[in-house]
């Protein structure tokens, strides 16, 4: 009996934690952003702050004191303008201690040649009302000077060039953190983890029946002089080393017809 017992027991965990699920997927589901393409990213920790503006949308991890994912969209209003200000700031949304502080990047360029790489670049919202919290260090990441200038600036310039193209583009990026550490900021008085490489998801809705996906992954120490094609992969890659999940919206199938494989024709056509 005690066994029985037991059992209708286990039974009854394994229903609630399956209904939590299905209510964590609705919950996910019901949050709508112009910022997504195939649903929110998913599979960040749950003390996340999710933080939705009209510039871009991230999920901001309190653990490593930067955004897990950035996700925006692009369209030539948007991309087009001359104001461009760089005032750091530390994201007025969060708590002292969820993010860090403008004084914590101090000499981290001499110390260990760390910019305060954007995630949502403060080139692509030109057009854009909200383009001041494109500097605020929640969409900020010590990002080394190599990449940042080199072939990660390279990639940000066509975002743009897309978007004159196509009109449409939307965005997904983010850190890896992995078996390689990197030193942290030197003047941070919070704790933090300085990410090990990054990631960039492109996605142009040309229309309806046609989507063009193309995936990145760039390690901290890629030399300026890298080429894009180097750094293409696979979308599930993506998903392996940072345990999220993208395109949730859409079905299996749907999901696999517009990732399984790498357009390299379109590619070499409409990136340089």
């Amino acid at each position: 009996m005690k066994n029985k017992s037991f059992y209708i027991f286990l039974m009854y965990i394994s229903i609630f934690i399956n209904y939590s699920l299905l209510l964590a997927d609705d919950c996910y589901r019901e949050i709508h952003t112009k910022h997504f393409f195939g649903g929110m990213p998913q599979g960040v920790p749950s003390t996340n702050d999710l933080i939705i503006r009209d510039s871009y949308c991230l999920s901001s991890n309190d653990s490593t004191k930067f955004a897990d994912w950035v996700a925006f969209v692009l369209d030539i209003p948007t991309i087009t303008g001359t104001s461009i200000d760089r005032k750091w700031m530390a994201d007025p949304w969060l708590e002292d201690n969820e993010t860090l502080e403008p004084e914590d990047y101090k000499g981290a360029n001499q110390a260990y040649q760390y910019d305060r790489g954007h995630q949502a670049p403060l080139a692509n919202f030109k057009g854009n009302r909200d383009i001041a919290s494109t500097n605020f260090l929640s969409n900020i990441t010590p990002q080394k000077a190599e990449l940042n200038q080199g072939v990660w600036k390279k990639l940000e310039d066509n975002e743009r060039a897309l978007t004159q193209k196509y009109g449409l583009v939307y965005v997904m990026t983010g850190p890896i953190y992995n078996n390689k550490k990197y030193p942290k900021l030197p003047n941070a008085d919070e704790p933090h983890t300085v990410p090990s490489a990054y990631w960039k998801i492109i996605i142009i809705p040309i229309n309806k029946d046609s989507i063009e996906l193309f995936s990145f992954i760039m390690d901290q120490d890629t030399p300026r002089s890298s080429k894009l094609e180097q750094h293409l992969c696979k979308l599930d890659e993506i998903e392996s080393k940072t345990k999220l999940r993208f395109l949730t919206e859409f079905s299996p199938r749907q999901k696999e017809a517009i990732t399984k494989n790498i357009d390299f024709k379109w590619f070499n056509i409409n990136f340089k």
